[in-house]
């Protein structure tokens, strides 16, 4: 593709949007080294309700990075770049990622230079996100989205299933769905708190949205718009339904406003369906409005 295309300019919104969740990451991370409550700010029965949402408002966070990962993975591609290459940079980025996660990352939380205790998370998560990506991006982006769509779709099906289905070992179902400890040699433990199936399936679709980022402006911002008014319409509905979609249902509470927060309340280890329903609807309509409307702030959050 020609350098001098529209596609070869950075997209503000883009960045904005990852400015502005690394804004909000951050004020979670600073609740969860510095704020002194003895208990989790999701749990109804102890929380406060600012407590309560300067933890949620922070959900937007893992899924837009990684929305986002997939979405960027695509306009590599589309300036030029063979498979191949795209191919190629996914794998070196997705093993680095891995890297960091089980060193830096892992000392920045528990600041042990020899530790017995890894903590798998999201970077982890986007890591073997792009090995898979790497491996998707052959197929037609249609099929990349089917397979994505799919994955974040259908994998709370796999909640009932209380033994590892087909005969897969303990090992792989932890890492691919239930959060949970490993046990390698030499007495470390690993906890998997990011499982990797509904990830993958985000990073996917992000990948598959690429085309739309290529269209002109206007017509970006209404596809951007419809789709973020359907995801969030189907979280309400599909919650609404309380069947399907997140392991537990939400129940009545002591008052409106305590409904309000465990019909919001989804699970994030791993993601269900509800969760990224709730997430990346908002997101898409976020990411219309911050096309369209750079600015100052834009500024501040791009840097």
């Amino acid at each position: 593709m020609n350098p001098s295309s529209p596609s070869a300019e950075r997209l503000p919104a883009l960045d904005q949007l990852r400015g502005l969740v690394m804004i909000l990451m951050a004020l979670d991370h600073t609740r969860d080294f510095f704020a002194s409550a003895p208990f989790d700010p999701l749990d109804l029965a102890a929380t406060t309700p600012a407590y309560f949402l300067t933890r949620w408002v922070t959900h937007f966070c893992a899924p837009v990075f990684v929305l986002l990962a997939g979405l960027g993975a695509y306009l590599y591609g589309s300036r030029g770049r063979t498979c191949a290459q795209v191919s190629r940079f996914l794998l070196l980025r997705g093993l680095l990622l891995i890297v960091l996660e089980l060193t830096v990352v892992n000392f920045g939380w528990h600041f042990d230079e020899q530790p017995g205790f890894y903590l798998l998370q999201v970077i982890w998560a986007l890591g073997w996100s792009m090995l898979a990506l790497a491996g998707l991006v052959w197929l037609p982006v249609w099929a990349v989205g089917a397979v994505g769509a799919l994955m974040i779709v259908g994998h709370n099906l796999l909640d009932s299933f209380r033994s590892p289905p087909l005969g897969l070992p303990d090992w792989l179902w932890t890492i691919l769905h239930v959060p949970g400890n490993l046990y390698v040699r030499g007495g470390a433990q690993v906890f998997v708190l990011y499982p990797l199936v509904p990830w993958i399936g985000v990073m996917a679709l992000g990948y598959a949205l690429g085309p739309l980022f290529l269209r002109p402006a206007p017509e970006r911002h209404r596809w951007l718009i419809a789709l973020g008014l359907a995801l969030s319409l189907a979280f309400i509905l599909l919650r609404l339904i309380n069947r399907y979609g997140d392991p537990l249902p939400w129940e009545p509470q002591r008052t409106a406003l305590w409904a309000v927060f465990a019909f919001l309340n989804a699970e994030k280890y791993p993601p269900s369906l509800d969760f990224l329903l709730m997430t990346l609807g908002p997101a898409l309509l976020l990411l219309a409005w911050l096309d369209r409307a750079p600015g100052r702030i834009g500024q501040i959050l791009i840097t």
